[in-house]
């Protein structure tokens, strides 16, 4: 069977259909920050094990993200992503249904399993269809759209569990689940490959499974020093948007500077606004000047900066505060500068597989931190409860947060590390 012809518009069609499975993994994602009382009180957690509850997503997605890669390579992203966005929709309505936090857990992890195709497929569509020239910036469009799946998944979701409870609102994703499935495996063409006609048009060529070994490009990724480079950037950058904006700023927000449930979750989603907004930007402005290291370097000093203010400053005035965090989430952007790094210190060849690498860094920091910030947070608890939720005070969240500052410091460890590129894959790897 001949491959289909992909016309620009297609190729368009089917990364943004990809970057909207991201933002409904994004969504996902942060969804147990607009519902932390819920979950304890439903559950009967402590603030520890409702960060490994959240946590089991990350566990699973980040787990599988070499793999997630390697299948990439080899098999195209289409399928992959339809198929994982049919198990999404299971793993939804199984997490809704959940009646111990046992099953929600194996639920949680499901759905962070089957949205782990998303991001990396992304990625691979834009590599296909896109000039490399292009990647950083339409990283940054994928992180954008990422994020405002992320604002949909604060003050918005946390609307629809007060008017639905929770358990109708995940049921809800599942639903959506559902037709994004459908949408992806309808979109995007099969194992897709670069090829410009002579009219403008791109189109798609069968990619043969035997150009890519299976277990050889892992191998080729893994024992590259510049990969663990990129890795700890990416590691370093997002613990602070998964953790702290993405799990603990809400209740921290709400106990420490008695906000509203919803003005808390509006007030994190800035920082995932301030991220939407500048990733692309950022993107551009590296390509534009051909270097990657000193924007990276520039983003995690500000980054470090701004997060202490927030966390040692006690801002009364709300203006302050949601200003800080978007500046947070503005600096944080910086980030998607290291995906398009990890494709120019590894082979093209194998690109699927390095992104996977880093993305694993990326959510795995979630993963971590998470947990350890609930942690410490129990450990400064002084016994408050609210109708069966645990309350924590200020101390108890300076203490906890504190530990993402030796995040930011593995960030810039592996700045420092990282050989700069000038925005081309590095001299031995022009020619594959």
């Amino acid at each position: 069977m001949n491959p289909p012809v992909v016309t620009r518009d297609r190729a368009i069609a089917a990364f943004a259909s990809g970057a909207i499975f991201f933002a409904l993994a994004f969504g996902h994602r942060v969804s147990p920050s607009v519902m932390t009382a819920e979950l304890m009180r439903d559950f009967a957690v402590s603030g520890a094990a409702l960060g490994t509850l959240s946590g089991w997503y990350f566990y699973a997605y980040a787990s599988i993200q070499i793999p997630v890669g390697m299948l990439n390579d080899h098999f195209g992203p289409r399928k992959l992503m339809a198929a994982a966005a049919a198990v999404c929709a299971l793993a939804s309505f199984g997490f809704a249904l959940s009646e111990s936090v046992w099953t929600a857990s194996l639920f949680r992890a499901a759905i962070g399993a089957s949205v782990a195709f998303a991001f990396v497929g992304t990625l691979t569509i834009a590599g296909y269809w896109f000039a490399p020239a292009r990647f950083a910036l339409l990283a940054g469009i994928v992180q954008t759209v990422g994020m405002c799946g992320a604002i949909v998944g604060q003050a918005p979701l946390r609307y629809a569990v007060e008017q639905f409870n929770w358990r109708g609102t995940v049921a809800a994703l599942g639903v959506f689940s559902i037709a994004l499935a459908v949408a992806v495996f309808y979109i995007v063409p099969r194992r897709p490959r670069l090829k410009r006609s002579e009219g403008g048009a791109m189109n798609a060529t069968a990619q043969p499974s035997s150009q890519v070994g299976l277990f050889a490009g892992a191998a080729a990724v893994l024992k590259n020093p510049q990969s663990w480079a990129c890795a700890g950037i990416g590691f370093g950058f997002n613990a602070i948007l998964l953790a702290f904006a993405g799990l603990w700023a809400v209740p921290w927000l709400a106990n420490v500077y008695d906000y509203s449930d919803v003005k808390a979750a509006a007030a994190a989603s800035t920082v995932f606004l301030g991220w939407a907004l500048a990733a692309p930007t950022l993107g551009w402005l590296s390509d534009h000047i051909g270097r990657r290291k000193p924007v990276l370097l520039v983003g995690i000093l500000c980054n470090f900066a701004v997060l202490a203010a927030v966390l040692f400053i006690h801002l009364r005035a709300a203006w302050m505060m949601f200003g800080l965090l978007f500046l947070l989430g503005i600096s944080g952007a910086v980030v998607t500068i290291a995906f398009a790094a990890m494709r120019e210190v590894n082979s093209p060849q194998y690109n699927a597989t390095a992104l996977g690498l880093i993305n694993m860094f990326v959510v795995g920091s979630g993963a971590v931190m998470q947990p350890i910030i609930g942690y410490v947070l129990d450990l400064g608890w002084d016994g408050q409860l609210i109708d069966g939720a645990r309350v924590y005070d200020a101390a108890a969240y300076t203490a906890a947060f504190a530990v993402l500052f030796g995040s930011s410091a593995l960030a810039l460890l592996g700045i420092l590390r990282l050989r700069e590129t000038y925005c081309k894959p590095l001299p031995e790897f022009a020619a594959d």
